[in-house]
């Protein structure tokens, strides 16, 4: 019968582990996973290195990738893009920019150009080709002013 070597019994660890997390997923799994490879990696180097050495090595390591992900990975998968809030309210998007009026604004209402389409407007009596800033939404209508 053949001998295993240690250092591959934790990196077969390593991938039931990373396997697991993948059945399950939660980014748990994924780091003891990769302290189980790390932990291969030291026994390989140091191959004479005791079982409870290398238990007391795995759970801090263990340790140290679970906080290394909950303290700086997952903050920065996490960062929010400018505008990320208002990502399911388009026409939120399209406050403060400015687009011009392809009908004037008459009693309040009038048409803006926006991208390659046309939205409702409502603000002062403006005539067409007049640059307006958004500077609300109400529903389906950009509240505007007009541009200095």
């Amino acid at each position: 019968m053949w001998e295993l070597s240690t250092h591959y019994l934790w990196w077969i660890l390593a991938l039931l582990l990373i396997g697991g997390e993948l059945l399950l997923p939660g980014y748990f799994l994924l780091w003891i996973g990769l302290a189980a490879a790390a932990m291969g990696v030291v026994l390989w180097a140091d191959p004479m290195l005791g079982v409870l050495a290398q238990a007391i090595v795995f759970g801090l390591l263990a340790f140290a990738f679970c906080v290394g992900y909950a303290r700086w990975l997952r903050p920065r998968l996490e960062r929010r893009v400018s505008g990320g809030e208002r990502l399911n309210r388009r026409a939120e998007q399209l406050i403060g920019q400015r687009y011009p009026l392809i009908e004037p604004i008459v009693n309040g209402r009038g048409k803006a150009r926006v991208g390659d389409g046309q939205w409702l407007v409502s603000g002062p009596d403006l005539p067409a080709g007049t640059v307006v800033e958004v500077v609300a939404v109400d529903g389906t209508t950009l509240q505007v002013r007009a541009t200095a």
